[in-house]
């Protein structure tokens, strides 16, 4: 099976990307390609001019998934420097507390995943991927379990962490509200197998906050991606 074909796109340093598209149609196998989880058969993937695998070796990419993937016997502070001991550097955990308390997490560095709630968990994971120090994260779904209220809310706060940090990240969702909110730009897929069908720069003003869900200028951007995912182009 072939999931990805005639895929050629460049994000450049510091932009957020968003990529929107029907489920199965290949998100993921693209994700996975850039993060070196998944060679290519054909064509090539180049990370600030490394491989996949240099940069991931590196520990320059970070990923974010719809499942927090957290250790249930170790900490949210634990959880968050487990990735740098992995990767060889040192757990830094005055720096990891304050990467918790930036994702909203201050006093909650002793507690396990058991006792937090499906959007903390998702910061926590966040925080980790922060942690790391990569300068891209690859951010798949991360907010597709939450409810309605939470999700709203873990867009704006991962707006307001982008704009502190000021990553590059590649992030994939389902949701077109969502995709406005939170990217410079965004890349429409169809499959399988995943082509670039359309892309959009999305003109919002920043810093965005709750108060863009009520702007005229947010109903828009949503209403013309909304008619470019549904074809009419």
């Amino acid at each position: 099976m072939t999931a990805l074909r005639e895929f050629d796109v460049s994000v450049e340093e510091g932009e957020f990307v968003t990529v929107i598209g029907p489920s199965g149609c290949g998100k993921t196998t693209i994700l996975r390609a850039l993060g070196g989880l998944q060679e290519p058969t054909t064509g090539t993937v180049s990370i600030g001019g490394a491989s996949p695998a240099t940069a991931r070796s590196n520990a320059n990419i970070g990923f974010v998934f719809q499942d927090h993937a957290l250790l249930p016997w170790k900490t949210a502070l634990d959880n968050v420097t487990f990735l740098r001991e992995m990767a060889g550097k040192p757990a830094a955990t005055e720096q990891a507390r304050e990467v918790l308390s930036t994702v909203g997490l201050e006093g909650f560095a002793d507690a396990h995943p058991a006792a937090l709630s499906g959007g903390m968990k998702q910061r926590v994971a966040i925080a980790r991927a922060l942690h790391l120090g990569a300068d891209v994260l690859l951010m798949d779904e991360p907010f597709g379990e939450l409810d309605e209220l939470t999700r709203e809310e873990m867009s704006v706060e991962i707006r307001r962490i982008w704009r502190d940090y000021r990553k590059t990240v590649v992030f994939v969702t389902h949701s077109i509200p969502e995709a406005v909110l939170l990217g410079d730009r965004c890349l429409g897929i169809e499959g399988p197998p995943a082509t670039l069908a359309w892309e959009r720069e999305i003109e919002l003003p920043r810093p965005r906050d709750q108060q863009v869900f009520e702007s005229t200028a947010f109903q828009e951007e949503v209403a013309a991606v909304r008619r470019l995912f549904h074809g009419d182009r």
